[in-house]
């Protein structure tokens, strides 16, 4: 299958120099940028471009191809509502699988003729005279009255600060940036991070490598995947009866959402994590190595990791876990704080992803960065609006991540949130919105209440959910359908609107 999509190649000299003007800019091309653009032709709105940094589509399912990366949730949830699949091959889908659902998606929606490649977005100016967004991009500027940010939450690598990581010798990358063309056979291996993508590839190159060793800061706690082709039968049923398959993302929801009442609080995991420990003694019988994997912290306080076989894999004879914090990096070896020197050939950074991304700068109404305005705690209304950005969505913004479901269904309540919001401006003749300081300020006093007593902030661990105050502006603290319930109307009364001439609107 080919996407068409229009890059910078061709463009002339005069184009590169004058704004392109749109209507709409989306930053971003992954499940949250093309669900915004399908979403909005769907709605009649053909004015837009999606601005992609990289040369294909797909975000994190584009830059994530190490051994055994997939989705850790159900694939018939993990989905556009509006484009089942009936063709899963497995509960759990693998990467490749759910790459080719995106761009099957981009052709039959038509929104591949909106995408713009190789246009990163180098920074963002709101100009309060026109009403419009300036935006510089690394393929020339482009003006709009909106700016929407899809980047996500995992598209920008978080890299760990280690001494003498750069004077390494041997082949060192981070497991978004896989390099295929090393070979790590009969070598010894260093994994530096036991997250989830840790997870997946650790059982893939363990029995390929000579060595592995595995540095651990915290250990996580693991949860049954069960993970299952889907039958040749189950297929041919959902592509009779799409209903089925509705109704099985029915149930795989509220499943999900069940699970989420026994992680908000601590005292409520107290089952789950007996039946974790039962599963691990049955897992991993030398008594020493359990005890450095059983978490001394209540479940879901850190991100749950999904596997069958992750802690088996360490049980084997040629993986070493180490928890003794890093010194420092040889040209061919780990030092650990305990003195010990392991030699090494091959370094995998899998120390995740900043949760939040932003371009930076994107300047707003009182010429401050946002980057700037979050670098103590990252504010928004819905997730989805900041004040003092005018005409500035976001997608999968603060308090909208999830720790038990599809961050999908939060997208796109965001999604028809954005459209309703537009449909209003443009039914009554406004140029730009602003979400009024008071409300912003009352909805995040809201969330951090209701976060206080949650797991994530109160449950024993310190996590990338946390903020530098010990609270955190990625989680939602409540249920899916809360959230949904949230942004099911546009409330106009919560910002400033103004006509094209500046004038605020009651």
């Amino acid at each position: 299958m080919t996407t068409t999509v229009s890059n910078s190649a061709g463009e002339s000299a005069d184009a590169a120099s004058s704004p392109r003007r749109v209507r709409i800019a989306i930053i971003g091309s992954g499940f949250a940028g093309l669900g915004m653009g399908i979403r909005l032709r769907q709605a009649g709105i053909r004015d837009f471009e999606i601005l992609e940094r990289s040369h294909d589509i797909g975000g994190t399912w584009r830059d994530n191809s190490y051994p055994g990366c997939a989705v850790d949730v159900q694939s018939h949830l993990y989905s556009y509502s509006f484009a089942p699949n009936p063709d899963w091959s497995s509960v759990y889908s693998p990467q490749q699988e759910i790459w080719a659902y995106i761009r099957r998606c981009a052709d039959e929606f038509g929104v591949a003729q909106h995408l713009r490649l190789g246009h990163e977005v180098l920074s963002a100016d709101w100009d309060e005279s026109r009403q419009r967004w300036l935006v510089q991009t690394s393929a020339g500027p482009v003006e709009a009255q909106f700016l929407i940010s899809a980047m996500g939450p995992l598209s920008e690598r978080s890299l760990p600060d280690i001494a003498g990581l750069e004077r390494f010798e041997g082949a060192c990358f981070h497991s978004a940036a896989w390099d295929h063309g090393c070979d790590l056979t009969a070598k010894r291996v260093a994994v530096i991070g036991t997250g989830a993508s840790a997870a997946q590839f650790i059982p893939e190159i363990q029995p390929v490598v000579d060595q592995l060793l595995v540095f651990q800061r915290t250990p996580p706690w693991t949860f049954p995947r069960l993970n299952r082709r889907i039958t040749p039968l189950e297929r041919r049923l959902y592509r009779r009866f799409p209903a089925l398959q509705r109704l099985v993302r029915t149930r795989q929801y509220w499943y999900r959402e069940c699970i989420a009442f026994s992680l908000q609080r601590p005292w409520r995991t107290a089952a789950l994590e007996r039946v974790a420990r039962a599963r691990l003694q049955w897992q991993v019988r030398d008594q020493r190595l359990r005890e450095k994997i059983t978490p001394a912290y209540s479940m879901g306080c850190k991100r749950i990791i999904l596997s069958d076989d992750y802690h088996p894999t360490l049980a084997r004879a040629n993986v070493e876990l180490i928890t003794s914090s890093i010194r420092e990096v040889h040209a061919s070896s780990i030092v650990t704080a305990d003195g010990v020197e392991h030699p090494v050939d091959a370094i995998i950074l899998a120390t995740g992803f900043h949760p939040i991304a932003v371009a930076d700068p994107l300047v707003g109404r009182d010429g401050v960065a946002l980057a700037a305005r979050w670098a103590g705690r990252r504010e928004a209304y819905l997730g989805t609006a900041v004040a003092g950005y005018p005409n500035y969505f976001m997608l999968v913004g603060p308090n909208t991540a999830t720790g038990h479901t599809s961050i999908l269904l939060y997208a796109e309540a965001q999604i028809e949130y954005i459209i309703e919001c537009l449909n209003h401006l443009e039914h009554h003749g406004l140029a730009s919105f602003d979400v009024r300081d008071e409300v912003q300020a009352a909805f995040n006093d809201d969330l951090r209440r209701r976060l206080k007593s949650t797991v994530w902030t109160s449950g024993g661990c310190g996590s990338w959910y946390l903020d530098a105050d010990g609270g955190t502006s990625v989680l939602w603290p409540g249920y899916t359908w809360q959230f949904r319930r949230a942004l099911r109307a546009f409330d106009p009364q919560a910002y400033e609107l103004r006509a094209q001439r500046h004038a605020a609107v009651a």
